[in-house]
């Protein structure tokens, strides 16, 4: 069996060699807290899943929308991950996949418990925060979530010697934010602006991403829409009709790759990025196309209005989510609500997903293979060319 002892910078790897022992003589990549070379840190194979890159991660928040992705991510390209998990294993236990045999840990984990946070992170080099919530519970407010667990984790990890610390954030995450919907400014995008300054004063080399409207399969923000508690009968409540808000969403594996990419370019270090999508768009624009992709444009009855001029609107949101205090049915909540309003503002000067390489998704291309499973007339067999192809939305002019 190898042995390891350490000397200086260097680690002494004693192999058994045809019978005898033999010294070879290797970088440590990292050392764990109590001064042991962490020898899983070495790089094995081509780089394939089947591999060894080098990176050990840790994915907090790995079962949540993005986490998924970015652990698929990970995995393809030969890293092993340790992936802390909160409720029930069997939520977690589809991800054993997204890696070779052996390359994927599970630990359980409590947010508020730093014993098990130092456990996760331990052995590896690389850790990554995805852990957020849309909206609160009552176990978990988003100060909890957003500001002291980022805080905490942030913390932990400088304390173990991690080399690299990737938080993801929100675009429009101010510290003083305009109510928009609501009657008093946004939590939500308080505690994400707040999370990024504890973030970045626990553990100073931090890549943060900023993230505007992320959309793929299962997320918030396509199915938030298509959902039929969204809509009041045919017509679709929207803040000031949607013609007051611009939005510039983002598909999720582009945000996953953007993480991947961070993680594995050491100048990403210190830097804040942008994600967001290659394209602006009206909300209302956007809201149209896709109810017409869904089949239900103007002849199924659908039209947009101003929320405002409709008193039962918040009254059902008020009422499903008093029925509900631990998930919002439909996604139907006034922070959510807030953050559909919000018009995604870019920062000039500040780097983007393209700078870390990668090539964004088209709308165009994604949407229609979202919204297939909400089209109407879902089991009817349509001749070719019967519902002809809705224009996709006007393109807004990028202004910083």
């Amino acid at each position: 069996m190898a042995t390891a002892v350490l000397t200086g910078h260097m680690a002494t790897k004693i192999l058994p060699i045809n019978g005898s022992l033999s010294v070879v003589y290797i970088k440590a990549a990292q050392y764990s807290s109590d001064g042991r070379p962490n020898l899983a840190a070495y790089k094995r194979g081509t780089g394939g899943r089947s591999s060894f890159n080098g990176i050990v991660a840790t994915v907090f928040g790995c079962s949540g929308f993005v986490g998924r992705y970015v652990c698929n991510k990970l995995g393809k390209i030969g890293t092993q991950m340790i992936l802390p998990y909160r409720c029930d294993f069997y939520d977690v236990q589809r991800l054993k996949v997204c890696g070779d045999l052996g390359q994927v840990l599970f630990t359980p984990f409590d947010l508020r418990d730093e014993e098990s946070i130092a456990k996760a992170v331990r052995y590896s080099n690389v850790v990554i925060n995805l852990i957020g919530r849309d909206y609160e519970t009552k176990n978990f407010k988003y100060m909890d979530v957003h500001v002291d667990g980022a805080r905490r984790l942030a913390r932990i990890c400088r304390e173990m010697g991690v080399e690299r610390f990737v938080h993801l954030s929100y675009l429009n995450s101010e510290e003083h934010p305009k109510p928009l919907v609501m009657k008093t400014a946004s939590m939500y995008k308080i505690s994400k602006y707040l999370g990024e300054l504890a973030v970045k004063e626990e553990f100073p080399t931090a890549t943060i991403l900023k993230a505007s409207d992320i959309y793929g399969s299962e997320d918030r923000f396509l199915r938030a829409f298509a959902s039929v508690l969204r809509i009041q009968g045919n017509h679709m409540p929207l803040y000031k009709n949607g013609l007051a808000t611009v939005k510039q969403p983002v598909f999720v594996s582009d945000v996953a790759q953007g993480i991947v990419n961070a993680i594995r370019d050491p100048e990403t270090k210190c830097q804040v990025y942008q994600a967001v999508g290659p394209k602006r768009y009206l909300l209302a624009d956007l809201v149209d196309w896709f109810y017409k992709l869904m089949r239900k444009d103007e002849k199924w009855g659908y039209a947009r209005y101003d929320m405002k001029y409709d008193p039962l609107f918040p009254l059902k949101v008020t009422m499903l989510n008093k029925l509900s205090p631990a998930y919002p049915f439909g996604n139907l909540h006034w922070e959510g609500l807030e953050k559909e309003a919000t018009t995604d503002v870019l920062v000039s000067g500040v780097p983007t997903l393209e700078d870390l390489g990668v090539t964004l998704t088209q709308m165009e291309d994604q949407v229609p293979w979202e919204l297939k499973p909400y089209r109407a007339y879902q089991y009817y067999m349509d001749q070719l060319g019967e519902f002809p192809k809705p224009d996709p939305p006007k393109v807004q002019p990028l202004t910083i």
